[in-house]
């Protein structure tokens, strides 16, 4: 029986706090309060600051910040608020706010040592300042909206209608077939030599097992059996870029001729643990960041660490 995955993104100790949101003036109330700390966000960047030779996100007083951005709340860690300050992103590559206590902007695939409590911030943060950029105007009418429920709606100005952050539930698997090789594509947009474990979007009424199913064989012809141990659940991880939550399956393959759809992947490739190893050490392929799960669903399946990344 498989162990659970330890993945990156995957761990959040903080109390999202969801019952204070409609609180009156809940966001001007904390940023009124000096044990407040605020996340800055710009894209998909986040404000850090050095320790230990590592960037790590520069959780600041909220006093020390210019008010040029939309507050949102993330919610409360041993007794503190805690708010993002999500600000415009022009593409200069100014420093963040903060006295110094910020020096720089980093995305979430250069954050290599994050504990419980800055992965749940990140990431929430990042989806939820994501989603604000998107929906400026409502998609009905096509009217300017407004932040509502402390960062966690948008109102149509018009018709008054809310709007909610949403989530793209999305599959990821590390097919594997009876000889014990694992399947990873090249995709058509990627760089020479980067490979990774398949995935794609779940569609409308379509179940998870089904989607990696349908996934596998639309971009490889590869057949995933039809039992339910042949699909099984290896753990799930927040990826904001800009909605997506991508939820990580081993899939058992009962057929093994590769036929790529040329339009996403355009390359697939079986590989025992040697053979991939071989390639990895020659640089004739590269894996996945550390970062995310496809790299943890290979290494799962090769049975330790791998050498190299993107």
């Amino acid at each position: 029986m498989l162990s659970p995955l330890d993945l990156p993104f995957a761990r959040s100790v903080h109390d999202r706090a969801a019952h204070r949101r409609a609180e009156p003036a809940l966001l001007d109330l904390l940023r009124a309060d000096e044990t407040t700390r605020v996340l800055q966000v710009r894209g998909t960047r986040v404000a850090v600051a050095e320790a230990d030779g590592l960037p790590r996100p520069a959780l600041v007083p909220a006093g020390h910040l210019r008010d040029d951005g939309t507050w949102l709340f993330l919610g409360e860690h041993e007794g503190a608020g805690i708010l993002a300050l999500a600000l415009p992103d022009d593409g200069t590559p100014g420093a963040p706010d903060a006295g110094g206590e910020a020096g720089a902007w980093a995305g979430l695939r250069e954050l290599p040592a994050l504990d419980g409590l800055e992965q749940g911030l990140v990431v929430e943060a990042v989806a939820l300042a994501q989603w604000h950029t998107a929906h400026e105007h409502c998609p009905r009418c096509g009217a300017p909206t407004q932040v509502g429920q402390a960062g966690w709606t948008r109102v149509c100005t018009t018709e008054g209608r809310e709007l909610y952050p949403r989530t793209d539930p999305a599959v990821i698997m590390a097919v594997v077939d009876d000889a014990d090789r694992i399947l990873l594509a090249h995709a058509a947009a990627w760089p020479r030599g980067r490979y990774s474990t398949l995935a794609g979007f779940v569609e409308p009424g379509e179940g998870l097992e089904n989607a990696v199913r349908r996934e596998v064989a639309e971009e490889t012809g590869v057949g995933i059996g039809t039992e339910p141990h042949d699909v099984v659940y290896r753990g799930s991880q927040a990826w904001p870029f800009p909605a997506s939550l991508m939820v990580g399956f081993r899939a058992r393959a009962v057929s093994t001729d590769v036929r790529v759809d040329d339009l996403e992947i355009s390359e697939a490739r079986w590989f025992t643990r040697d053979s991939l190893l071989a390639a990895l050490e020659a640089e004739e392929v590269r894996m996945p960041g550390p970062q995310s799960i496809a790299r943890a669903l290979i290494e799962e399946w090769y049975g330790g660490e791998l050498p190299g990344a993107w």
